[in-house]
């Protein structure tokens, strides 16, 4: 019973609402016109003086955003060139439509893999819609500098060191993309984010440099070890070759001569057979 008391009074409260809102907006709408008319009358009245108060001029890149009696004016944004108001009951916000550019101050953030750094950027946005940036927002560029430096921190604390020093125009893209959708319904349009440097401790650096200065010695020894191993190869081929002929030998050792003597240089050569150093080696063999 309770139930359909409260809902029988509902049904009776809500129509009385609406009539009070209905008239409300009727009253002001009358009293708006009427101050229009005012407005008017005062225009024609000081004529041609109130000419100078009445046109407004923009420039080629700002557009201006009318309200009248508080509310906005249909048609969108005036601009560029002349648009007229109504002294008194218009008043009007020039937006500027050129890039801008928000350099980051640094941000000190905790990488994914426990390291601070200190990473700084450059935005470039612009206003696409003025109507928006102004009815929407109280004031549309401090808040995409904000949300800037808070995606900044955000997007660098979700990466390892390694990504962030390695992957940066994927971040940037990431970031262009992410501050492009937050800032859309307040009438910003993000054109491009870089990123300008990344800074590390001091101590993470020197870590670092030792860490690179290890790793190119062991390669260094690894390609030496890899080289003195094909020479090795190298060597035992040429063995065979020359131990399957004796002449070989002796041709080498000629040209061998041929090289010393071909320098200029106190270098004194006494050739030996080979075979007497064969002779000698059998006989110490055989005793």
């Amino acid at each position: 019973m309770t139930s359909v008391l409260e809902m029988t009074s509902r049904q009776h409260l809500y129509p009385t609402i609406t009539s009070v809102n209905e008239d409300a907006d009727s009253e002001s709408k009358t009293c708006g016109k009427i101050l229009v008319a005012l407005s008017w009358i005062l225009v024609i009245i000081t004529m041609p003086f109130s000419l100078f108060i009445c046109f407004k001029v923009v420039l080629e890149y700002e557009r201006a955003v009318i309200f009248r009696l508080g509310r906005l004016l249909s048609g969108g944004a005036k601009g560029p060139g002349i648009f007229f108001i109504l002294p008194c009951i218009d008043t009007y916000a020039r937006v500027d439509l050129r890039t801008l550019t928000y350099d980051v101050p640094p941000q000190e953030v905790l990488t994914k893999d426990s390291v601070t750094v200190s990473v700084d950027a450059v935005v470039y946005y612009r206003v696409h819609n003025a109507t928006i940036s102004i009815a929407n927002v109280e004031n549309a560029h401090h808040s995409t500098r904000l949300l800037a430096q808070t995606t900044l921190r955000n997007t660098m604390g979700t990466r390892p060191l390694h990504e962030i020093l390695s992957e940066r125009e994927t971040i940037s893209g990431n970031m262009q993309i992410s501050l492009d959708e937050a800032t859309e319904a307040w009438g910003i349009k993000v054109e491009r984010v870089e990123i300008k440097d990344v800074r590390l401790p001091v101590q993470l650096q020197r870590a670092m440099a030792a860490e690179a200065e290890a790793a190119r010695e062991a390669r260094a020894k690894v390609i030496a070890a890899e080289g003195e191993q094909k020479a090795s190869r190298a060597l035992r081929e040429a063995s065979e070759v020359i131990g399957d002929s004796p002449a070989a030998l002796q041709l080498r050792y000629l040209q061998t001569l041929n090289t010393i003597s071909a320098e200029k240089n106190s270098t004194i050569v006494f050739p030996l057979p080979i075979d007497l150093l064969t002779y000698f080696i059998k006989a110490r063999e055989e005793s």
